[in-house]
């Protein structure tokens, strides 16, 4: 499948770069290198020649983020969340990552990071590489091409959900001007369960049409309080009179979240990746899984504690048994929680911010109408396991379900043409074509919201709505549409995407609920196969060699789409 619009190639690094400025609090939108937050980083991106380097052990461990009382958990560094990665745009990025869990398998996948020629360092299991075994270790390296705030997590079926996350901030310039830059705020559901066993709960409820379990409580920045009063919150200080960045994140399995800072307006200034124009005067704002926010707000309020909020959003069917918070401070005041006037968050439908990305770019609509291509996204009849049949989620017809011992890009490397059908596979063979994507949900299907999350790429969303997609009434947007890499398909509606195939790789699009993909609920894009800079051989087999010498006799073998 694939569309056929010429686009420039965005690998081209000659472009000539903006008129050099320094970037300061009065001129964010400037970069030392010359380039500035004008340069749209798919035309062109600096390079350093930095590098910054990461490691990153995984191990078995309990936390208490919240004080309700111990539980088993898999955590990065020994923190919750792990250690933010910070480089600056044109850097190169390299992490490594050991994997000291005591039986499982992992794979770290830098959540938007375009992972342009650097396919194998996408971290996909099944997909880009073999899992990690235990006691073994794995370099990623790539090239910071983009700026702004991401975040990390493991793509090994559901494990991200028991700790192994962390953020990512790649500086650059901004657009609009702030003093202080508070860094990372992720939010995230928290489940005193295991997550694997919280997934393989909601695998059963699928078949009676039930939902998931509810998570127990909402952490901001790892921490939380419990319904008993213990624990404690995250807390940032604030300097008077002064304009503050903050980063928001969502990184939870399952839950959209609304959040507010009281008593502060925000003003938005980049979706996910991509720089929008400043869209002011936001209260509650949504966070559907994998999604971020950049936003600015001036600390001009009376110096006291302020709360951060976060609740789950009900309208997009999302279920918590306890909101989240955290503690903003003026400085010079002692740090105390103020009265909680728990405010209801609004219902107003599960939909997303409407940005308008900074650079000006038209999607070519000179061939939509004759390539588009529809993935029909729903449940189905899936895998038969001790005679019982299952249910399962698909985005186009066949629930996905990869094979961690055969990983895509061994098929590739062994020059195959063809794939098992549960490796969901779309090729997209012509590079430097515009590709455009109808995601429909079929219309007798639990009525949810997906997040839609696509790697190696950012895409437009040329428009989305309720019910079937109809060509003659939808209002679709070609001149210059949102820009992100992770989407809200409406509840049994439609969301229409459309990207550029300038990247060649393997790359996986996928909802981002946690349960969902473990379900089958994504597709892998196999783009321009014969010109994608495959990663090492030796080194590629020698890693599969060696998991698949583990997972002969592994304690949990895979039971679900690996994913």
């Amino acid at each position: 499948k694939a569309a056929s619009s010429s686009v420039s190639s965005s690998s081209s690094t000659s472009l000539v770069a903006d008129a050099a400025c320094t970037n300061g609090p009065n001129s964010r939108q400037c970069w030392s290198s010359g380039f500035s937050v004008k340069t749209d980083f798919d035309q062109k991106h600096p390079v350093t020649g930095n590098t910054v380097t990461y490691n990153l052990d995984i191990t078995n461990t309990t936390c208490n983020p919240d004080g309700n009382g111990a539980i088993e958990c898999f955590l990065i560094n020994g923190q919750q969340p792990g250690p933010v990665i910070t480089a600056n745009w044109g850097d190169q990025v390299v992490i490594n990552v050991k994997n000291s869990l005591t039986n499982n398998g992992s794979s770290f996948h830098w959540h938007g990071v375009r992972q342009l020629n650097s396919v194998g360092s996408d971290g996909v299991g099944g997909l880009t590489e073999c899992p990690i075994p235990p006691g073994s270790s794995r370099t990623y390296s790539f090239l910071a091409t983009q700026f702004g705030t991401s975040w990390y997590h493991s793509h090994y079926s559901s494990q991200y959900g028991m700790g192994v996350t962390g953020p990512i901030v790649i500086n650059g310039p901004a657009t609009s001007n702030y003093d202080i830059d508070l860094g990372p705020l992720p939010i995230s559901d928290w489940y005193y369960g295991l997550a694997t066993r919280v997934n393989d709960v909601t695998l059963y409820n699928l078949q009676n049409n039930a939902p998931p379990p509810n998570g127990d409580n909402i952490l901001v920045n790892g921490k939380g309080m419990s319904a008993s009063g213990a624990g404690s919150y995250a807390q940032m200080t604030l300097t008077p009179g002064k304009r503050h960045r903050l980063r928001l994140i969502n990184t939870s399995v399952d839950n959209a979240i609304r959040v507010k800072l009281d008593g502060h307006n925000l003003t938005v200034i980049a979706a996910d990746f991509i720089p929008t124009k400043p869209l002011t005067n936001q209260d509650w704002i949504l966070l559907a899984v994998g999604q971020r926010y950049d936003v600015i707000f001036t600390a001009n309020q009376t110096p006291g504690n302020y709360f951060f909020r976060a609740e789950a959003a009900t309208d997009c069917y999302s279920g918590n048994n306890k909101g989240g918070r955290a503690l903003f401070t003026y400085s010079g005041v002692t740090a105390a929680n103020p009265t909680d006037s728990n405010e209801t968050p609004p219902t107003n439908g599960c939909t997303e911010l409407v940005t308008v990305p900074y650079w000006t770019q038209a999607v070519d609509q000179s061939q939509y109408a004759a390539q588009v291509q529809t993935l029909s996204t729903g449940v189905a009849p899936g895998v038969t396991t001790n005679g019982q049949n299952f249910a399962l989620w698909h985005l186009d017809t066949t629930a996905m379900m990869v094979n961690w011992d055969k990983p895509t890009l061994q098929y590739i490397f062994e020059g195959n043409t063809s794939y098992p059908d549960p490796y969901a596979v779309i090729e997209v063979p012509t590079e430097g074509q515009w590709t455009y994507w109808l995601i429909q949900m079929g219309q007798q299907n639990p009525p949810l919201p997906h997040p839609i999350h696509l790697h190696g790429h950012d895409f437009f969303v040329l428009g989305s709505g309720a019910g079937v997609f109809s060509a003659s009434s939808a209002t679709l947007n070609f001149a210059n549409p949102p820009r992100r890499d992770t989407t809200i398909l409406p509840g049994l509606g439609w969301v229409l995407i459309a990207f550029p195939a300038n990247n060649p790789g393997v790359w996986l699009m996928h909802c981002h609920i946690a349960w969902h993909i473990s379900e089958g609920l994504g597709v892998q894009f196999i783009e321009s196969k014969s010109t994608i800079n495959m990663p090492d051989k030796a080194t590629f087999n020698s890693q599969c060699d060696d998991w698949r010498s583990y997972s002969k006799s592994m304690a949990y073998p895979q039971i679900d789409s690996g994913l």
